[in-house]
């Protein structure tokens, strides 16, 4: 009898349980994606894939500010990685050639502006977060080690007279972009580094084995390309010329763009008769490392698909500091970058052992 007149509590006990459980349910799947070590993912369904097919365009916005980064889906496939020994002007750099296997990625269908470099360079993103007393994010709080060691204020207009806004950003070294990458990695939750050397000649190609993504014409240079027969000695804005049968803009011409890889001449014959699977020739010193792509300051020949350029320790030359700064090229007003995000999130350890490692290490912290 006791029994039956408790039974109204128990159920309605039994619901308020049942009512907090499934709160906690709704919770827990509407929590902020996690993004492994880069905290929680900015919402961008656009940006969302689990494979090749699901891949779309999106457009990477930069928090609290109007900056952003068009992505454009490439799909994995596999290769013809340098140039036949028929091609005029090909250089012994650009061979053996060999067969290359890629993973899909996207890329950024332009070479990134001053707009987007600067949100960094110069914490615009913090100003305007301030400005509008909104409190620090889980992902402002992530990126803010990369903003604590960024770079000290240049010495001298980094443009050098050509153009800010909507042109590419140059002169910075390949560490810095790179360090870049990570910014915009914990600022967004996804995951951006420069592209290898074999994916940026992959997406530069876009299917075809001709000199150019255009054929061979290099008559046709001049609807693609800003060179040194065009460009008037200074670089333009992005997009102005016609795109690859992909979708990007400016690969070949307007700035070189730096990659991942060092720099070695013969590295290609490791792979002869062989298939390569997403190689990369991890730096293990600071000159020389690869950019690709040519600019305008360049002649027709550097702006194939195969062409290999090279940094020197000249790219400092008028650098009047002590020591010489790490994030500056001054004398680099051809070379920019690109970036890729890679389908396939790399663990933690494999960015240790691949993707993020290089020699000589470069603290971030010191200054210059």
């Amino acid at each position: 009898m006791q029994l039956n007149r408790l039974k109204p509590c128990f159920d309605k006990r039994r619901q308020t349980i049942w009512s907090c459980l499934v709160a906690v349910a709704l919770l827990w799947h509407a929590r902020p994606a996690r993004a492994d070590d880069n905290g929680p993912v900015l919402p961008l369904p656009e940006a969302q894939a689990n494979s090749e097919k699901e891949m779309r365009p999106y457009r990477e916005l930069i928090e609290h500010t109007r900056a952003a980064i068009d992505m454009v889906p490439i799909p994995g496939g596999q290769f013809m990685m340098g140039s036949p020994a028929t091609e005029p002007d090909r250089k012994a750099d650009e061979g053996p050639q060999h067969q290359v296997k890629i993973d899909p990625f996207w890329m950024a269908k332009f070479e990134i502006t001053w707009d987007v470099y600067e949100v960094w360079m110069f914490d615009l993103d913090e100003q305007r977060r301030k400005h509008h007393k909104l409190a620090m994010n889980l992902r402002d709080k992530k990126a803010w080690e990369f903003q604590e060691a960024q770079p000290t204020p240049p010495y001298t207009d980094m443009t050098f007279g050509m153009g800010k806004r909507g042109y590419p950003a140059i002169c910075m070294t390949q560490f810095a972009a790179k360090v870049f990458c990570e910014w915009l990695s914990a600022k967004t939750g996804r995951y951006y580094r420069l592209p290898t050397e074999a994916e940026w000649e992959y997406a530069c190609r876009a299917g075809t084995s001709t000199a150019y993504s255009f054929g061979d014409d290099v008559d046709k240079l001049e609807d693609y390309a800003w060179y040194f027969d065009n460009a008037d000695e200074s670089y333009h804005k992005v997009g102005k010329k016609k795109p690859n049968p992909w979708g990007l803009y400016d690969m070949h011409g307007n700035v070189a763009e730096w990659v991942l890889d060092q720099y070695i001449p013969d590295y290609y014959k490791q792979f002869d008769g062989k298939v390569a699977v997403n190689p990369l020739a991890i730096p293990t010193k600071l000159y020389p490392r690869v950019v690709r792509g040519g600019s305008f300051d360049d002649d027709p020949d550097m702006l194939r698909s195969a062409a290999r350029g090279q940094s020197t320790p000249k790219w400092k030359e008028q650098d009047p500091q002590i020591p010489q700064s790490i994030w500056y090229h001054t004398d680099a007003r051809h070379v920019g970058f690109r970036i890729v995000r890679p389908l396939k999130r790399p663990s933690a350890a494999e960015r240790r052992q691949k993707w993020d490692k290089s020699s000589p290490q470069i603290d971030r912290r010191m200054g210059r």
